[in-house]
């Protein structure tokens, strides 16, 4: 197997999206605390829905072009959990997540921090955790969840409901992300006990 250098466009473009994160975070930040108006939130949902695409297509041609490396298969999951992370902060922040779907937020935050330190101390133990189909579409439900709500107000505006849906989506992520955490942690759970043993 051809390995990928640094400068790959798989490579790339997963730079790309860890760039867009702050761009995506300014744009909200500059639209709240600093009363920017509502096409502001228009800007960071183009850029965020950008860096979302590039989500698929830096794997994908990473494995057609037979060019995975290291700091990609390091950058990847990365870069998604930090535009995923970053947003759902901002929106917080900005009220457009709050009362009870804050908790929406904080499950899917947590299992995030909690699947990265299992992943890193199986890998310590040479231990793979396989990424499952489920894992790939509980990230996919967050990032459109986090999509929609980005539009949020904005988006209210055009269509009544937007924010409303956004937040039923978000609730559906933090369900997948309850069960897949689960599940990654069942598969490491073994490790551990034998470990400690």
């Amino acid at each position: 197997m051809k390995r990928g250098h640094a400068l790959a466009l798989p490579n790339l473009l997963t730079y790309g999206r860890c760039i867009a994160v702050p761009m995506v975070a300014a744009c909200l930040f500059w639209a709240d605390i600093l009363a920017g108006g509502m096409w502001l939130r228009w800007i960071a949902l183009a850029i965020y829905v950008v860096a979302a695409i590039t989500d698929f297509f830096d794997g994908y041609l990473a494995r057609v072009w037979s060019q995975q490396s290291a700091i990609g298969r390091m950058l990847d999951p990365i870069a998604d959990k930090l535009l995923v992370s970053t947003s759902l902060l901002m929106l917080a922040s900005d009220g457009t997540i709050r009362g009870w779907s804050l908790w929406a937020a904080v499950v899917i935050l947590c299992r995030e921090i909690l699947v990265s330190g299992l992943r890193e101390f199986l890998a310590e133990l040479r231990v793979s955790v396989p990424v499952t189909r489920l894992a790939k579409w509980k990230t996919t439900a967050q990032l459109v969840a986090v999509g929609v709500l980005l539009a949020g107000p904005a988006g209210d505006k055009l269509a009544p409901g937007i924010t409303l849906v956004g937040i039923v989506l978000l609730w559906i992520a933090a369900l997948l992300t309850l069960y897949t955490g689960w599940d990654y942690f069942r598969a490491g759970a073994r490790h551990l006990i034998e470990d400690d043993a």
